[in-house]
């Protein structure tokens, strides 16, 4: 079939992942297969491709495609979360453009507004993946908020409440006033802020009125804060203030009466050494006020304005208030000095507002039972993490493991299934319906004459990461129906994509689902990918302006070349530098790929010629070459080591295929080729292009169906790759030999300026070489002397024991030829030197392993044997 000059992605594109739709190639139902399963990280309904997504998605596309093409029945399920902070934040900033309030309209109002936002703008990412290449399962699309998946996540909250794992409590959270809702402390992200340290004077309450007023100096950086005062506190071991133990102090401004305290927790060397204690505005604050019994005062509101408690203060914003109360205590001498401080502030993840520390009913969920058995499997390597050091710091956090906060004050989301009955605190039940709750609620109250409008349900909603850590088992409707033939059939899922940021949130928490639910964990193995960075080794992001558009890439380089282009240099668990130059490489690969192609087609196939000794030896040659390269990616994807196994596929084509084996069998100009040999590498380009569709799947579709018509049955999606376990070692060793000799003749050509077509005589010390029609063909050579000298001036060489030698051609400067042996022999010997200087040394010999010595020994002697060579060159040129 005739193929076109150049590779055209856009066109080649669009039409083969069509072709692979309409095909249902990637739809996989429960069969004999074995399964390969992998469950897509959810990416957030509202967003769009960003380069994190595009390296995570297309390392999952090359390990579904190659399952596919392994014989297993693969399958990836793709999907969105519902993302509760992000999506809701965007809703809340569309009604606002709108003139609506949130706070005006009514939870299912409210949610409608959601719903059409997510159905608007909710697939644009999924359609962003299908332009990267990803073969999911499309059929399969999942979304954390829909009806079967919100029905599992309400039926395990009432399953942990029955086991009592979930409970009600009144604890310290942190509070995102932008988002209005509290945030996981995994969700805390501490950025440092310059600030100041403000010195308070606190009025000591003895000795206000005698005329000889006494202070307390406290030092802290949120002045504003002080309207939540209840004690100060200071280290019973700081003999400076042994005199005030059992006083009371004046709050400032507030003319509040408090209590001085003591506590081991105050450092004497920071500030003055005295500690305000504010318990309902921050966390430590909130632990000494338990320990001692301290009342709280809580002077924020939802917003972080200043409530009733601010006193004059009261609606204005915590950063407004703290430039004006400064202000206020300078105008009162109540300020002693402020210094400048740099201060470690916990902000949202997800909003990037500061965090305020705030005390409030929520629901939790208990970990330390959970996480017992889901540590063990990570560490007996029944889930085995890529590359292994993530185990440490997966261990540490947990060892270390709180109560997982699980409420959100958000109604975008799947709501708590409690239902309230009375004022009391323990007045509601848990249900997965309110007709449940009911028969529950009658039951505890002994109340028989509640009705369904008596009971309302817990207004906030679930953290989106307690629908996501049931994914693996939900998206095959696991809870519901734990016995149907999916969930059996495709779970545990085989390995799992993320990145180490989410290792806390969504890993190891789906491995404690796992065990949960199934008694069993639900992937084998978990690859943790790199973060993408610039080459100044910042995290990419939409505001540094530092992140490029994936799919301007992709029109830009193609998609087979931007997925080559982030595999590049992307090692598992090590950052991506990204480089567009790389987007290059992988376009100019796929260039060569395309022109090897076009090549091939252009020679004319004649019966009557038969293949011969140089052919045969390229073909058995390039055989066990690409059957040892099949064996090694088979090891490194084993390894998780992606990046590594497209390296050793792109040497394979371009080469040994592109730059030694098509040299090799070429015809010459004008001839024909045998129909043996021609066939021959049409089935090698075939092979390679299997080994290439995972990293490239619309370039080799493409060539694939190319060479020849090929059925429905036949495309090379679900084509098989060929299954190697062993290959001639001994062979391609030879080979190497040989080509290091064409090497050598066409070093000499190149660096004496002779032409290729210029033929040489050659003589060597060996009795034969193998592949010796071969290496006559590429070197050019006219007459190979074995077993002899040359007496003449001539170019030598060493590959391994085997000298060769080119006798000087006549036109060249034998003086100048002197010149440069002499320098080349200076060089030699100072080299020599060096290596044999650190043989000597006997620290180096005891300390170095084997490996290392052996490599200097070999130096020394390729020194050696060299010198040798050039000493006599050197008299044959005297």
């Amino acid at each position: 079939m005739q193929i076109s000059d150049k590779y055209s992605p856009r066109e080649t594109e669009k039409k083969w992942y069509d072709y692979w739709l309409e095909n249902n190639y990637f739809h996989s139902e429960p069969n004999e297969k074995p399964p390969y399963t992998i469950v897509i990280p959810p990416p957030n309904v509202t967003g769009i491709l960003h380069m994190g997504h595009m390296l995570n998605n297309t390392i999952q596309d090359i390990l579904v495609r190659r399952a596919r093409m392994q014989g297993f029945n693969a399958c990836w399920v793709p999907g969105t979360d519902h993302a509760s902070i992000a999506t809701e934040a965007k809703v809340v900033a569309k009604l606002k453009e709108e003139g609506i309030n949130k706070a005006d309209i009514s939870r299912e109002e409210f949610l409608k507004h959601a719903w059409d936002w997510t159905d608007k703008y909710g697939g644009t990412i999924l359609e962003q993946l299908k332009k990267l290449g990803c073969s999911c399962d499309w059929e399969r699309t999942r979304f954390t908020m829909e009806p079967k998946l919100s029905q599992q996540v309400v039926k395990s909250f009432v399953d942990l409440y029955n086991k009592g794992l979930i409970y009600r409590g009144y604890r310290m959270v942190n509070w995102d006033p932008e988002a209005k809702t509290n945030i996981s402390d995994e969700e805390v992200i501490f950025k440092e802020q310059n600030g100041k340290l403000y010195y308070l004077k606190y009025k000591i309450e003895s000795s206000a009125g005698s005329g000889k007023d006494e202070y307390l100096s406290v030092a802290t950086t949120r002045p504003e804060t002080i309207f939540g005062d209840t004690a100060v506190c200071i280290n019973p071991n700081d003999e400076r203030y042994a005199h005030l133990k059992g006083k009371n102090v004046i709050v400032p401004i507030v003319n509040r009466v408090i209590p001085i305290i003591e506590d081991d927790y105050v450092d004497i060397e920071f500030g003055t050494g005295a500690l305000k204690i504010t318990p309902a505005h921050d966390t430590n604050d909130y632990e000494i006020g338990k320990r001692h019994g301290l009342p709280m005062i809580d002077s924020l509101d939802d917003d972080a304005n200043l409530n009733d408690h601010g006193l004059h203060y009261s609606g204005k914003n915590r950063f407004v208030v703290r430039k004006e109360i400064v202000k206020e205590l300078e105008q009162n001498d109540l300020l002693l000095k402020a210094e400048d401080y740099v201060n470690k502030v916990g902000t949202s993840e997800r909003t990037g507002a500061i965090i305020e520390p705030k005390v409030s009913v929520q629901w939790f969920l208990k970990m330390s039972e959970m996480a017992k058995p889901a540590l063990d499997v990570v560490m007996n390597d029944e889930v085995k993490f890529h590359p292994e050091k993530f185990k440490n710091t997966y261990k540490h956090w947990m060892d270390n493991i709180r109560d997982w906060n699980i409420s959100r004050q958000l109604w975008w989301g799947q709501q708590i299934p409690a239902y309230f009955y009375g004022e009391g605190q323990d007045d509601f039940v848990v249900a997965e319906t309110i007709e449940k709750a009911l028969i529950l609620a009658k039951k505890k109250s002994q109340i028989s004459n509640l009705e369904v409008s008596d009971l309302h349900q817990d207004e906030d909603a679930l953290d989106t990461w307690f629908s996501s850590w049931l994914w693996p088992m939900s998206v095959f409707d696991g809870l519901n129906d734990p016995e149907n033939k999916d969930i059996n059939y495709y779970y545990p899922t085989s390995d799992l994509v993320t990145g180490p940021d989410i290792i806390f949130f969504w890993v190891a928490r789906m491995i404690m689902a796992g065990i949960e639910y199934r008694k069993e964990v639900p992937f084998k193995n978990v690859y943790f990918t790199g973060i993408v960075r610039d080459k100044q080794r910042r995290k990419m992001s939409k505001s540094l302006g530092n992140s490029p558009d994936p799919i301007e890439l992709i029109e830009k380089y193609g998609a087979d070349g931007v997925r080559v282009g982030i595999l590049l240099s992307s090692a598992a668990g090590n950052d991506l530098l990204f480089d567009e130059e790389l987007m290059l490489q992988g376009r100019n690969f796929a260039t060569k790929i395309w022109n090897s192609n076009k090549l091939i087609q252009g020679w004319k196939k004649d019966d009557s010629i038969k293949s011969n000794k140089a052919d045969k030896q390229a073909i058995s040659w390039f055989e066990n070459q690409m059957d040892k390269t099949i064996v090694e990616i088979a090891d490194q994807f084993e390894k998780f080591r992606i990046s590594d196994a497209l390296h050793l596929l792109y040497k394979l084509i371009w080469d040994d295929f592109c730059s030694w084996y098509l040299e090799a069998i070429k015809p010459n100009y004008g001839e024909a080729i045998s129909t043996e040999v021609y066939d021959q590498t049409i089935h090698y380009f075939e092979e390679l292009m299997k080994l290439l569709h995972p990293f490239m799947p619309f370039l080799s579709e493409e060539l694939w169906q190319n060479i020849s018509e090929r059925s429905v049955e036949e495309a090379l999606v679900i084509s098989q790759q060929k299954k190697v376990t062993e290959f001639d070692e001994t062979l391609i060793k030879n080979f190497d030999t040989s080509k290091e000799i064409i090497s050598g003749i066409r070093n000499y050509r190149q660096t004496k300026g002779i032409s290729p077509r210029e033929s040489v005589e050659v003589f060597t010390n060996s009795t034969s070489f193998e592949n010796e029609e071969l290496i006559r063909k590429l070197a050019n050579i006219t007459t190979l002397h074995f077993g002899e000298k040359t007496d003449k001036p001539a170019f030598s060489f060493l590959v391994g024991g085997t000298e060769v030698s080119i006798p000087l051609s006549e036109n060249l400067d034998l003086g100048e030829e002197k010149i440069k042996t002499e320098d080349e022999i200076k060089y030699l010997k100072g080299f020599l030197i060096s290596v044999e200087k650190k043989l000597s040394n006997e620290k180096f010999m005891a300390g170095a392993p084997q490996q290392v010595v052996d490599i200097e020994l070999k130096k020394q002697k390729d020194a050696q044997d060299k010198l040798v060579l050039l000493q006599e060159k050197l008299k044959t040129l005297s």
